[in-house]
């Protein structure tokens, strides 16, 4: 049994789907379906269900995926190890933020990052707070940028930027005429939403609560996974919504969307780290620039 061999079962396992497998490996489909056959052969095991042209865990694959796992997260930990060695001339750093930091304030940290260490490989994915929160504690993601609070014992937590979030509207909507809104105003609203795990539904519920607003007693109507169909919704007149002003700034300069007289909401970003895990060089490196700002 190779790594290789088991990198390959780990992704089959995760797409249930040998050409997506292969897409993903930037292999042949025929080299992974060999991968597991021949992995399957010299255990005498079967690993998937092959029913008509699916493939399925089965029993026995999902106890062996949980060990092979294992065994990959501790062989890239060793990776690391020798990568820091080289003194940050290779390596990679693995990086999940949520929506709004991934797409609209990481990116220029990410390219002088690039510009300076360019030896280091970056593996950058996207999730809601949560998710990036699972995997850094997982041992997946070495940094997790997130902007909900996080509290897990395992996890530690600072702040490293700050943005604000606003309510937006579509410029016909009786909030976009510059009048205060208060506490009625914004319960007589039509929300949209993003989904429950998300920092910007962290935020919004925070603010209900404040306004000592109850979700059950709010009209929403509708929501959605992500800022961006969030924000088309609003645009589209179905409702008002508490977002980034980062995420609607390209808007809100466009004329598509308003920002309502309500004050702002300071929402800070952290910085995500498993306290006990090996802390590569690269990801030293990644903080102190990030400090810089």
């Amino acid at each position: 049994m190779t790594l290789d061999q088991l990198r390959v079962f780990a992704v089959v396992a995760q797409h249930q789907h040998i050409t997506k497998a292969a897409k993903a490996l930037n292999m042949t489909a025929s080299a992974v379906s060999a991968a597991v056959t021949t992995l399957e052969q010299r255990h005498g095991v079967s690993l998937f269900d092959r029913v008509g042209r699916s493939i399925v865990l089965n029993q026995t694959g999902r106890i062996f995926l949980e060990r092979a796992q294992k065994v990959l997260l501790e062989a890239k930990a060793a990776e690391t190890v020798l990568d820091d060695l080289a003194d940050l001339e290779r390596g990679e750093l693995s990086i999940m933020a949520s929506q709004t930091i991934g797409a609209h304030w990481l990116p220029r940290r990410l390219a002088r990052f690039h510009a300076r260490y360019p030896g280091i490989s970056l593996d950058m994915r996207m999730g809601n707070t949560e998710a990036a929160a699972d995997a850094v504690e997982a041992g997946l993601i070495e940094i997790g940028l997130v902007e909900g609070r996080i509290d897990r014992p395992v996890l530690s937590s600072r702040v490293v930027a700050a943005d604000e979030m606003i309510i937006v509207v579509a410029p016909d909507h009786p909030l976009a005429d510059g009048r205060p809104v208060d506490r009625a105003g914004l319960a007589a609203q039509s929300w949209v939403l993003r989904e429950a795990g998300s920092g910007t539904r962290g935020a919004f519920e925070a603010l209900a609560e404040s306004e000592n607003l109850t979700m059950p007693a709010l009209h929403v109507a509708m929501v959605l996974p992500g800022n961006e169909a969030v924000l088309g919704a609003v645009e589209a007149g179905v409702g008002a919504t508490l977002t980034s002003r980062s995420a609607a700034s390209t808007a809100l300069s466009a004329g598509l969307l308003r920002e309502a007289a309500y004050p702002p909401v300071p929402r800070p970003f952290y910085l995500l780290r498993h306290k006990e895990r090996y802390r590569s060089k690269a990801a030293a490196a990644f903080e102190t620039l990030l400090d810089e700002d």
